[in-house]
């Protein structure tokens, strides 16, 4: 792993390990995420990639029978320590998922759930959000004459910048995204990746894609994982051109997976 250590980390990641029940799922994973910065996830499916995002929001904390073990620091303390607010832990670091999963409310009201939730009550300020986010997503000029139509309504591809808009409204550090074009036709990738793109001047960002032209495409680094290991962590070109493990070579080559 020769990625540089000069750089802020948004995440430490240090010897972290996960088991579902008897199944191992992650381990002993220690892993430096860098600020306002895009790093991707590639691996085969079942390898841990959207179990290791899912774990820097503690997203999966309450599935039955997890157990996690070792460090993931984040903004000075220890996420996996039993004194985490999960409440400010989730306002910091926003998940957009597969698909885009837009409550069943108006377009106005899903962008200001989260800044209600987090005391936000005054309508001049959480028009301001609602317009802000929109425009950071490129979706404002498609909606501000509906603010009040069902998001339900929207195309899937508008969906998903809907719920990219929604995680921002909380004004997070960190993005992470969770396969969030594998459901989209090619026009609405290129329009995702676009935005990546834009808001990593602004966010850390970590995806995980399944697709490795994307992660080519957008990341500044990139980790492969294989059967719950880390294998190789490094600068976005140099594992797509000169990984150092073969195992890396192969999948990237497509031999395998």
């Amino acid at each position: 792993m020769s990625v540089s250590t000069a750089k802020k980390t948004a995440f430490n990641v240090n010897d972290l390990n996960l088991w579902y029940g008897n199944n191992y799922a992650l381990k002993n994973i220690t892993f430096p995420i860098y600020d306002k910065e895009v790093t991707a996830i590639i691996g085969p499916s079942g390898c841990g990639k959207s179990t290791f995002v899912k774990t820097l929001n503690l997203m999966n904390r309450s599935v039955p029978g997890i157990k996690m073990s070792g460090e993931i620091n984040f903004d000075g303390t220890n996420i996996l320590s039993d004194k985490v607010d999960l409440v400010e832990l989730r306002k910091k670091v926003g998940m957009v998922f597969q698909k885009g999963n837009p409550f069943p409310q108006s377009i106005y009201n899903n962008i200001t759930f989260g800044p209600k939730v987090h005391g936000v009550k005054k309508k001049k300020e959480l028009d301001e959000i609602v317009e802000s986010t929109l425009k950071s997503v490129a979706l404002w000029d498609e909606v501000k004459d509906r603010l009040d139509a069902p998001a339900m309504g929207l195309s899937g591809g508008q969906q998903q910048r809907l719920c990219i808009a929604r995680a921002l409204a909380t004004k997070p550090d960190i993005l992470l995204m969770d396969e969030p074009t594998s459901a989209l036709d090619p026009i609405s990738t290129v329009k995702i990746e676009e935005l990546i793109g834009e808001l990593k001047k602004q966010y850390t960002i970590v995806i995980v894609t399944h697709n490795m032209q994307q992660a080519a495409r957008v990341s500044d680094k990139t980790a492969f994982f294989l059967l719950g290991d880390l294998i190789e962590l490094d600068e976005t070109d140099k594992i797509f051109s000169n990984p150092t493990d073969k195992r890396t070579e192969d999948y990237v080559s497509g031999r395998f997976g």
